[in-house]
């Protein structure tokens, strides 16, 4: 016996799957969050690989365009970032008291050596040299070209209350001002008028007051060479063995703040003594002029 059928044709069905909108947002919240604690970590992790250091310096070695000439070649060489805060020498070596940086790089010898002896810095040593300019328009009003004295320069500027810009900020280079001041006889704190104007900023911010108001301003030469808005401002005195100008650097005394990264900042410190930090810094020149010169002592 024979049986046949038809062949009946396959039922099609969609299934529809309910989720409820709370489980999507629930979902999506929890892949969100993996993701977030996978990149905080990853973070961390090339956070704590990178070294750093944090040095408080004087405006000059940093608006003069020095530091991006030698931390690249630091960084290179050891791995270790350097983060700059420049400020005014008095502001850096107050930065460094307080254990806010772990070396301090700059240009007040006396002020330096104090402190050394104060027992807040260790491991002082000379790095390199410059000299301050005398720097004002070419006109002259003060008639103070004609010598190289700096401190004859400073009697007939007052003398003739000539315009003259003061950075008031507590820097070396305010400290040499005053110190020049001082020894022209000159009291400059009861005598200044007018004339005399205090910006409370750093070397390039007083230049530029200075160019505005076509006035004498003190400066080291590095930042000098390597500013721009000169106006009609030229360097008026020069060569004066008065106008030496001496950079140190310091590591912050790690009994006083133990959080300072003694390894890594005498690293620093040993490579700008050593013969190749010295001469990464013989090599910065501006238009073929030598900002600065390196003396540390062997």
């Amino acid at each position: 016996m024979l049986l046949s059928f038809k062949p009946t044709r396959p039922s099609t069905y969609k299934a529809t799957i309910k989720i409820h909108p709370m489980k999507i947002y629930q979902s999506l919240r929890m892949v969100h969050l993996f993701i977030f604690t996978v990149l905080v970590l990853s973070t961390s992790s090339l956070q704590a690989q990178q070294k750093f250091i944090t040095v408080s310096s004087t405006t000059s070695t940093e608006q003069s365009g020095l530091f991006k000439h030698l931390l690249p070649l630091f960084e290179k060489k050891t791995g270790i970032q350097v983060r700059v805060v420049a400020l005014g020498t008095g502001q850096a070596l107050d930065m460094g008291k307080r254990g806010d940086a772990d070396v301090v790089f700059v240009h007040d010898k006396t002020a330096e050596e104090k402190l050394v002896t104060e027992g807040w810095f260790i491991q002082r040593r000379e790095v390199m040299y410059n000299d301050f300019v005398l720097v004002g328009p070419k006109t002259d009003p003060a008639k103070v070209m004609a010598s190289k004295d700096i401190l004859a320069a400073f009697q007939r500027i007052k003398t003739s209350q000539a315009p003259f810009v003061s950075r008031g900020d507590k820097s070396g280079t305010h400290a040499a001002e005053l110190r020049f001041w001082k020894e022209a006889g000159v009291d400059i704190v009861a005598e200044k008028g007018a004339w005399y104007r205090e910006t409370g900023s750093g070397m390039g911010p007083a230049l530029n007051t200075a160019s505005a108001m076509n006035a004498y301003v003190l400066a080291d030469r590095g930042t000098w060479l390597s500013f721009k808005n000169r106006g009609d401002l030229v360097i008026s005195v020069a060569g004066d063995t008065r106008l030496f100008n001496q950079y140190g650097v310091m590591l912050v005394n790690p009994s006083r703040h133990t959080h300072v990264k003694q390894a890594e900042a005498m690293a620093f410190i040993e490579w700008l003594t050593a013969p190749e930090g010295q001469a990464a810094i013989a090599d910065y020149k501006i238009a073929g002029e030598q900002l600065f010169f390196p003396n540390a002592k062997k």
